[in-house]
């Protein structure tokens, strides 16, 4: 993993090419529709993104986490613009060096090249969930500052914080709790207020990962608001699920939610010190006793689960090679890269979904009826599938533009 990052970071020392208001195409000769046009303020924030720029990193999520419309249309193009750049750039790279020789335990080289084509930065993409009071947060700044030591690894933090009911802002400021972390001139801590979003993950993480790799950012941790029944969409953008859970046992673990444990790639008891390591270890060995209950998600890593504590750094070493033994197993096996296939195949019909419901809403066609069909639902005359046809055929016949 760290002969990747180095790798990676000699690729992105190349010049950068960006063109201002011209599309491009992701294909040539594909026919497929060209990639929106940058303007020259989203052609300068590309720029600085690709040169690793935490300030154009942190003003170009800020214009991908905007819901006004034409901050969308940018943040779309940007987003496109630095995909393309890092796959034309690997492309480059790959192409100007020769292809090892297959081995008996290595698979052919142009079947590597293939699914790499998924992952060009060859980066980590990491979700850390729990109960609150696990030690998340510690638990994250505590790995994060063993990988940054000496500049081996370059960490990006997309901390997933509740949002305040009246401002719609981060309540549980995670940046402020990761001072040592922050410093590092190898890290990047960002917080994103949830503004409502089930599962934990707003909508604009996953384009905020895309942007952090981007930058030269090898090991992306998305931390979570907590664990819950929705917040297994956290697995939708990540390479690993890690579940982080406090020393506990009995009835005390049956309150982490089934959904979360069976989703979990690994299982981290944190906390293991002092007084609190006799049960610590006993909870490890319940947890992997429950373990043995489910179905692996894939045939080539069973779940595992081991013990540290972030706040005395003990065993974060140990829990990082079992990250990496994580990593080069989804590799080799090529799953990692058809996973983040599918895994933008799931957001883009997420986000589909959401846009049109907004659009629908600033219908005017869609709310000088959505009054009267809604009273007519609560009163019992209509039922709610009759109303939902019936506020469709008032959108496609209105036609998309009449908002």
């Amino acid at each position: 993993l760290v002969s990747g990052c180095m790798a990676w970071r000699a690729v992105c020392a190349r010049p950068v090419h960006i063109i201002v208001g011209r599309s491009m195409s992701s294909h040539k000769g594909s026919g497929s529709r060209p990639i929106p046009a940058l303007t020259a303020h989203t052609a300068k924030l590309a720029e600085g993104v690709l040169k690793g720029d935490r300030t154009s990193l942190s003003r170009s999520i800020t214009l991908v986490e905007s819901s006004r419309r034409d901050h969308q249309h940018d943040a779309g193009a940007l987003i496109s613009h630095v995909m393309n750049n890092v796959k034309h750039k690997y492309l480059e790279s790959h192409v100007s060096s020769p292809e090892q020789s297959s081995t008996p335990t290595t698979p052919p080289a142009s079947y590597m090249h293939r699914h790499t084509l998924n992952n060009p930065t060859g980066s980590f993409r990491i979700g850390i969930s729990g109960p609150p009071g696990a030690g998340k947060s510690t638990f994250i700044e505590s790995l994060g500052c063993y990988l940054t030591e000496n500049g081996k690894h370059r960490v990006a933090v997309l901390a997933v914080d509740p949002s305040s009911l009246r401002t719609g802002g981060s309540i549980m400021g995670d940046k402020t709790r990761m001072t040592e972390l922050t410093r590092s001139p190898y890290s990047y801590v960002r917080p994103s207020a949830t503004r409502g979003t089930l599962g934990g993950i707003t909508r604009t993480t996953s384009d905020a990962i895309i942007l952090c790799e981007g930058a030269g950012y090898d090991v992306i941790i998305v931390e979570t608001v907590g664990v819950g029944q929705s917040e297994v969409s956290v697995e939708d953008m990540v390479d690993m699920l890690v579940l982080v859970v406090p020393p506990a046992g009995g009835d005390e673990l049956q309150g982490i939610k089934k959904g979360i444990v069976e989703l979990a790639d690994m299982i981290v008891v944190n906390k293991a010190d002092g007084p609190l390591l006799p049960v610590a270890k006993l909870a490890m060995t319940e947890y992997k006793s429950a373990l043995k209950l489910l179905h692996p998600k894939t045939s080539c890593w069973e779940p595992t689960v081991v013990t540290c504590s972030a706040l005395t750094h003990h065993g974060v070493q140990q829990v990082w090679s079992e990250f990496v033994r994580y990593k080069d197993a989804m590799e080799l096996s090529g799953e990692m890269g058809t996973r983040r296939g599918s895994q933008r195949d799931q957001w883009m019909w997420r986000i589909l979904q959401e846009e049109v419901v907004a659009r629908m809403l600033a219908h005017k066609g869609v709310l000088a009826a959505l009054p009267g069909a809604q009273s007519r639902v609560h009163e019992g005359v209509l039922s709610p599938g009759a109303a939902a046809d019936m506020l469709l055929d008032v959108y496609m016949t209105g036609g998309i533009n009449n908002e």
